[in-house]
């Protein structure tokens, strides 16, 4: 099948703005071990109708840190026009997530996040820029890629041998490293929470490093996946349920839009 006429345009857009990713922690409230001064973190995620994958939900929330209390709340609905191509997911979703940001800064500013956990891969992407780079390259937060499923790039697959290391993870907070056949470590493999067996795969987002990442992702679970983006997620899904209800207003979607995962759809408690 022929690549669609926009992947060309796509993968110069983000050669373009991988060269802005930072991969180091930029914040103060990173470099303390108990994260003091991080008072706000946000979650981000979409939602689609059943058995329609142009109509979505963004949802962007806040939480408090540590207490995590939900702050704030912008669920709406879109209309996701870009093609879902594999490895450009960002193209379809992150202009939805950059306009509920926008929405953010000038409603409520006192309630920016200070970092933004989102429900997709960093780092960890066929060409190091997945939708956690690359809405925070947009935004300019600090962004974390939050993953379900391992995305298999540079030699990195579901074999045996990552099936045991998965079993050796015994306990909320364990980890092991994932590197490529490049030697280039791209994220980290986390079991999150003790009553769940099946791992998260964190990867840097931008201005953030790899073990700040870790941390931060373990501090907000209080079930397997944390709960900025357990929390987007479930109020996206309710918003949808809700509209389902009455005459669905969908708004239309830009010319560049997009995501980047190969996550489960499931909603994980």
């Amino acid at each position: 099948m022929a690549a669609p006429p926009e992947r060309r345009c796509w993968e110069r857009e983000q050669a373009r703005l991988k060269a802005g990713v930072v991969e180091q922690d930029t914040e103060e409230w990173q470099k303390d071990p108990n994260f003091a001064g991080l008072e706000r973190v946000g979650g981000v995620d979409l939602s689609y109708i059943k058995g329609d994958d142009t109509s979505a939900c963004a949802s962007l929330v806040v939480l408090s840190y540590p207490a995590l209390q939900v702050l704030y709340e912008d669920c709406r609905m879109v209309a996701v026009t870009a093609p879902y191509v594999a490895g450009f997911l960002a193209f379809r979703e992150v202009p939805f997530l950059v306009e509920a940001v926008q929405r953010l800064q000038q409603e409520e500013p006192k309630l920016r996040p200070q970092v933004l956990l989102v429900d997709g891969n960093g780092l960890l992407h066929h060409r190091g820029f997945g939708v956690a780079c690359h809405l925070g390259v947009l935004t300019d937060l600090p962004c974390i890629g939050v993953a379900k499923n391992l995305l298999q790039v540079d030699g990195l697959a579901r074999d045996e041998l990552h099936r045991e290391q998965i079993r050796s993870l015994q306990r909320s907070g364990d980890t092991f490293p994932l590197t490529g056949t490049s030697g280039r470590v791209l994220g980290m493999v986390l079991r999150s929470y003790n009553n769940s067996s099946k791992p998260l795969y964190i990867s840097v987002g931008h201005r953030v490093s790899l073990d700040t990442a870790v941390r931060l992702v373990r501090s907000c679970c209080r079930y397997r996946v944390p709960e900025p983006i357990r929390q987007a997620d479930i109020r996206s899904r309710e918003y949808i349920r809700k509209q389902l209800c009455a005459p669905l207003e969908v708004r239309p979607a830009r010319p560049e839009s997009k995501k980047e995962t190969e996550l489960e759809d499931e909603s994980d408690t």
